[in-house]
C-alpha cells in the first residue's frame, strides 16, 4: 500500500469536538478500508493566507492538521469524496510519499520517525 500524507484546513470552532469528529471519521474510513493510520498531527489555529469560502461561510482562520497513512488508491478516491462533501473542510491535499516505505528509505527520502522527519540511511 502506498504511503500518503494529508494536510487539511478545517473551519475553526471554539470547542474542538467538531474537529475531533472529523479526524475520527477520516481515520475510521481509512482503517475500515484496510488502511493504516501512522500519525495524526495538529498544527493548531492559523490565520488563512486568504479568506476562504465553503458551505459554512467565509472564514479568516482555520485549524490545520496532518495525517500520515497507508491505504489503497481506491480509498483515496472515496476519502476525497468525503472531504468534498463535509462543510467543515475548507481545503485539503493528499500527497503520495511513496509506494512502499522501503522505497522511501532506499531513495534517501525523508521518512516518518518519531516526532521529526529524519533521512533514513541504508547500510
Amino acid at each position: 500500500m502506498p504511503l500518503y500524507q494529508m494536510l487539511c484546513i478545517s473551519t475553526h470552532f471554539k470547542e474542538y469536538k467538531q474537529i475531533k469528529q472529523l479526524v475520527t471519521q477520516t481515520c475510521t474510513h481509512i482503517m475500515n478500508n484496510g488502511g493504516v493510520v501512522r500519525k495524526i498531527d495538529s498544527k493548531g489555529l492559523h490565520a488563512l493566507p486568504q479568506r476562504m469560502k465553503r458551505q459554512a461561510g467565509i472564514q479568516s482562520y482555520g485549524d490545520y492538521w496532518m495525517l500520515h497513512f497507508d491505504t489503497s488508491p481506491r480509498t483515496i478516491q472515496s476519502l476525497n469524496k468525503i472531504m468534498r462533501q463535509d462543510p467543515m473542510v475548507l481545503r485539503w491535499t493528499i500527497l503520495k510519499l511513496g509506494a512502499k516505505v522501503e522505497d522511501l528509505a532506499l531513495e534517501g527520502r525523508k521518512t516518518i520517525h518519531g516526532e521529526e522527519f529524519t533521512v533514513a540511511s541504508v547500510t
